[in-house]
């Protein structure tokens, strides 16, 4: 990481911006030898640009943190895959410089709102960028979940789990599970049953416009865990309701890499 705030930092610096950043990286800014004074060590919700440098995981945190408030945020992959941290890190500079001069492109990302009821009782509300994972716990029997589509009964799953994702979240959990690419612009959410019971439950595509609302009618325990890594302990009888949460998140993306090229890259397409 020091080495690419070398690279990166003094462009917002020599412009007079004001630099937000998270405490743990204030080792790495002094270790490029970046003015200890020219960082603040406090992320707020509001500012210009989320510059993310890490993996996808660091995209959907600060997608929380502020991406969800309408701060576009620009993700300098020093990860592994990165299918949302798509700027090489060795290239970071080149990134940066096309942001001030205006050449990246905005793609927007819908979000998923889960709300957990138990009754009529409404215990959480959680607004997601890539998926809502419902699961059993370690040791449990597999879980019986209802499936009920646009207000109409659709399924009895029994499975180790499920797996509602949205476009951005087809290329991450639900890809493991068998499910399809989405392409972002898609406004759909994919249904991935994990390890389920029958082989006739397969992984499946509905509209964004149709909610969705999940029953845990058999469990010994259930687990909720929202984007990967927020986690809410669920139990027989609770609903999780899904629908469109009407947010975008934008991420700064290079026009010379449309969404294709990405994935044949990131997945090795076509390599022997």
């Amino acid at each position: 990481m020091p080495s690419v705030l070398a690279k990166i930092m003094p462009e917002f610096i020599d412009r007079g911006w004001i630099i937000h950043g998270d405490a743990s990286i204030r080792s790495a800014w002094a270790d490029a030898d970046l003015p200890l004074d020219k960082l603040e060590t406090s992320v707020p919700n509001t500012a210009t640009l989320g510059l993310i440098l890490g993996g996808d995981g660091t995209i959907l945190r600060a997608a929380r943190q502020f991406g969800f408030y309408g701060v576009p945020l620009l993700g300098i992959n020093l990860g592994f895959l990165g299918f949302l941290t798509t700027h090489p890190a060795d290239i970071a500079h080149i990134s940066i410089q096309k942001y001030f001069a205006d050449q990246l492109i905005c793609d927007e990302r819908c979000t998923l709102r889960a709300i957990v009821l138990r009754g009529n009782a409404e215990l959480k509300s959680y607004e997601v960028m890539n998926d809502v994972v419902i699961t059993k716990g370690v040791l449990s029997r597999i879980l019986n979940l209802e499936l009920i589509i646009d207000g109409g009964f659709a399924a009895h799953i029994r499975a180790d789990g499920l797996i509602v994702a949205t476009p951005t979240g087809s290329t991450a959990y639900a890809l493991s599970a068998g499910g399809p690419i989405l392409h972002p612009t898609l406004k759909a959410w994919t249904l991935a049953p994990i390890c389920p019971h029958s082989l006739n439950m397969r992984p499946t595509v509905v509209p964004s416009n149709m909610s969705v609302v999940v029953v845990i009618s058999d469990a010994e325990e259930a687990h909720l865990t929202l984007d990967g890594q927020v986690g809410y302990p669920i139990q027989h009888g609770d609903s999780i309701q899904m629908y469109d949460a009407g947010g975008r998140v934008t991420l700064l993306k290079d026009p010379e890499i449309p969404f294709f090229t990405m994935l044949r890259q990131k997945m090795h397409w076509n390599k022997e």
